[in-house]
């Protein structure tokens, strides 16, 4: 089998940049050095390549130019949208915000923010396969309500909200409405106008473009309550006064080319990683017993499966000597330091125990068939020999009902 080791399978955490973004960026590292904010010929360059690349950024989402915003990332086009939002609001009669439990942290910890300096934020509980549903959304929608923030796509599991919708419902009741689309930006096909999406951050990271840039869709349109966000950096008045800094051309130059490939690729993109990830999937499901698909089972990212093993440490699986050629994940890798089980699962109502026996495999753009051939049995390989240490996996395979086993403690 031809495969090159080590294999990455981490795409939702990050991807490589694709070699045609490269060389679209590279110039503007090199000789085209200008400030696009300079009134001279390198500056004019500069800014003209600028507004290029918000043209095919903003025609990846089905966007006009003008209502793309370029940022450091998707944390700091959350932060923009959330508390940008809400500080233009307050002390006004909308001061309830909606989110979920399981979110990505830069939309949890800016709403919990919010929550402390006295906005009403409620957090929905999605079902077992991670998805709000519109009704919940519509149910949990009051006079004052002022921001509905739902993830288009989960990162650790993939599962997809109806967002279209959910943005109808908002549209309805004059509710501003927000998506983190860093998972779901140039894998499935995004139209803001039609979804009825108000505010859209994503990030460049995330589609085969370099780290540190990222964009922020405003509606431009007039709309109640008006579409008005505070700065939350000063200095400069940068892109139309809401995000002051110098532009990090070469790095906008990149998220323009990565949108553009990805707006022509993509839905035969989305076709292979399908059935690469499904592959997976029945691969591992034929050989293993007691293993569990978190997420919902078609309205997910194509390339993304998140199992979870019973009787397995999701930890000591990823480090297992089967595993070692293997780049997977435990769950979202802005908090892989921390011990705690995954708080997506532990919200969807997985047990802490399956919660930690669960691996992320993330396919991506430069993924093979062979690669995942090459995955199956060497995951397979791993939990077999991590539960031959289980005394509880041998009880589970004879039958024992262990919730009726009685433990005592020394």
């Amino acid at each position: 089998m031809d495969v090159k080791l080590p294999i990455y399978f981490d795409n939702n955490a990050t991807t490589p940049i694709d070699p045609r973004v490269l060389a679209a960026m590279m110039p503007y590292l090199t000789d085209h050095f200008g400030n696009a904010a300079s009134q001279h010929v390198f500056g004019e360059q500069a800014a003209a390549a600028v507004e290029i690349a918000r043209e095919q950024v903003a025609a990846l989402i089905g966007a006009s130019d003008r209502e793309i915003v370029f940022t450091s990332g998707a944390t700091e086009s959350d932060n923009l949208a959330i508390k940008g939002l809400a500080q233009t609001h307050r002390g006004a009669d909308r001061g309830h915000i909606i989110t979920c439990l399981t979110e990505h942290k830069a939309v949890l910890d800016p709403c919990e923010r919010l929550a402390k300096q006295g906005f009403d934020v409620t957090w929905l509980t999605p079902d077992k396969f991670g998805v709000v549903s519109a009704e919940a959304v519509a149910e949990a929608i009051r006079p004052t309500t002022l921001l509905v923030s739902l993830m288009f796509a989960n990162n650790e599991t993939g599962t997809m909200h109806p967002i279209s919708e959910i943005g109808q419902i908002c549209q309805d009741r004059g509710v501003v409405f927000h998506t983190d689309a860093t998972q779901s930006a140039g894998k499935s096909p995004l139209d803001v106008g039609a979804m009825g999406v108000d505010l859209l951050s994503l990030s460049a990271h995330k589609l085969y473009g370099p780290k540190g840039v990222g964009a922020l869709y405003v509606r431009h349109a007039k709309r109640n309550p008006p579409m008005r966000l505070a700065a939350q950096m000063d200095g400069g008045r940068h892109e139309r006064g809401l995000r002051s800094g110098t532009l990090n051309v070469p790095g906008i130059v990149a998220l323009g080319a990565a949108a553009e490939i990805a707006r022509a690729e993509m839905a035969d993109e989305a076709v292979r990683l399908t059935a690469m990830r499904d592959r997976l999937q029945q691969g591992i499901e034929r050989e293993l017993d007691h293993v569990q698909l978190n997420g919902h089972p078609t309205q997910r990212l194509a390339g993304t499966l998140n199992m979870s093993f019973a009787f397995v440490e999701g930890e000591s699986l990823m480090l297992s000597r089967p595993m070692r050629d293997l780049a997977v994940s435990t769950g979202s890798a802005c908090t892989s330091a921390s011990l705690q089980p995954s708080h997506v699962l532990r919200a969807m109502g997985v047990s802490d125990a399956l919660a930690h026996g669960s691996i992320r495999v993330s396919l991506g753009r430069f993924n093979t068939e062979a690669e995942v051939e090459f995955a199956i049995p060497r995951i397979v390989q791993a939990v077999r020999e991590l539960r031959a240490m289980s005394p509880l996996y041998e009880m589970a395979r004879e039958g024992v009902d262990l919730s009726k086993v009685q433990w005592r403690h020394s």
